[in-house]
């Protein structure tokens, strides 16, 4: 690989536990497998738990007089209800109401706040704002580098290795840990719907220290290496960026409304846009969908949602899962078929066709 690609303060560890690939989000390594097949990966993350590398998740700082002003002007949710201690997620959308991203923002003081970021270059974004309305901010990466413990035995864990006050910590809340010396900070929450918490470990020389300390606790709760998993993550209603949304999409029809606000209270970039949208109505809407055959390959391409010989979407992701024994995908649905329980067709890039319907998220 080359240099240009980041490693992070656990590549170490992660190659020693035997990773089998990588994808590469915001310019840095993220495990994509290991020894097990998903399908094992996925039954293990449903019963136990495990240590992920998501470093990649980088954080964006903004801190100075202006933090504030200048969170709000990125996003249609109203950070001014979010408190100290607090994790927010929410839509960054550019002036047409496109999704240049959805990080969870941690609020660390009323003066400084950190971004965690999907895959995509919001760094330059904010300093580019910043920059071109005269704002008293300081924008840049901190070395601060998330590692996910992720699973239903994850409180158990956690709790053991820094203290029982960790039980304490609410959903999308966090708290702090002392670890060497050091005061971190730790979040209830994670890539996964089993549950777990994020270290989000500042100061990088740490990270092999953090990894060992973490993997040594977790032996006797089953712990092993893992990575968001795509079976548990289309099961559960999680997107992506680069996959279910880009900056052709709005957050309305992504299904974050409930992150927007659209009564003119609050001012934000792209609210004017945005509430054309919403006067208008969306024209599609994002659906599970569950459908025939046997595995299907990769979704390396969307796939084609047919109603009839009609194109109604396309599956951004897709996946054989094994709790249902059915695939599973998600997709964009336009309006007048997206109604749960739509039959439809998809065409799959192997040239196969399967027969299936539109489900709820998360899928049940």
């Amino acid at each position: 690989m080359s240099r240009r690609i980041r490693r992070t303060p656990y590549t170490d560890r992660v190659e020693q536990a035997g990773v089998r690939g990588f994808s590469v989000v915001n310019h840095m390594l993220l495990p994509k497998a290991y020894r097990r097949t998903v399908e094992e990966d996925y039954w293990h993350l449903r019963e136990h738990v495990q240590i992920w590398d998501v470093s990649c998740q980088r954080q964006v700082q903004i801190s100075g007089p202006d933090a504030a002003e200048l969170m709000q002007l990125m996003t249609p949710r109203d950070i001014r209800k979010a408190r100290i201690g607090d994790c927010f997620y929410l839509p960054i959308i550019d002036a047409n109401a496109g999704l240049i991203n959805d990080p969870v923002m941690l609020k660390l003081a009323d003066d400084r706040f950190w971004l965690s970021i999907a895959d995509s270059d919001v760094l330059l974004y904010a300093m580019g704002l910043a920059l071109g309305r005269g704002m008293d901010v300081d924008v840049r990466e901190p070395d601060v580098s998330p590692l996910a413990i992720q699973g239903p035995k994850a409180e158990d864990l956690v709790a053991e290795l820094f203290g029982v006050h960790i039980r304490d910590i609410g959903f999308f809340k966090y708290g702090w840990i002392e670890f060497q010396g050091t005061r971190q900070l730790i979040a209830r929450s994670g890539y996964s719907r089993q549950g777990g918490f994020e270290i989000y470990l500042e100061g990088g020389h740490l990270g092999t220290a953090l990894w060992d300390a973490v993997w040594e606790a977790g032996q006797p709760y089953n712990l092993t290496p893992g990575c968001p998993n795509v079976i548990e993550r289309i099961e559960g209603g999680l997107f992506s960026y680069g996959n279910e949304m880009t900056r052709e999409n709005n957050p309305l029809e992504i299904g974050l409304g409930r992150y927007c606000v659209l009564d003119g209270s609050i001012d934000y970039l792209g609210r004017a846009a945005l509430q054309k949208i919403a006067a208008e109505g969306v024209t599609r809407k994002m659906r599970g969908l569950v459908f025939d055959g046997p595995p299907c390959p990769i979704c390396s391409k969307p796939w084609p949602v047919m109603v009839g010989d009609q194109q109604v979407g396309q599956i951004t992701s897709g996946t054989w899962s094994p709790r249902l024994e059915r695939n599973i995908g998600l997709s964009l649905i336009d309006r007048g078929s997206w109604d749960v329980g739509q039959v439809v067709t998809v065409h799959m890039q192997n040239g196969a066709v399967a027969d299936g319907q539109l489900s709820a998220l998360p899928i049940p």
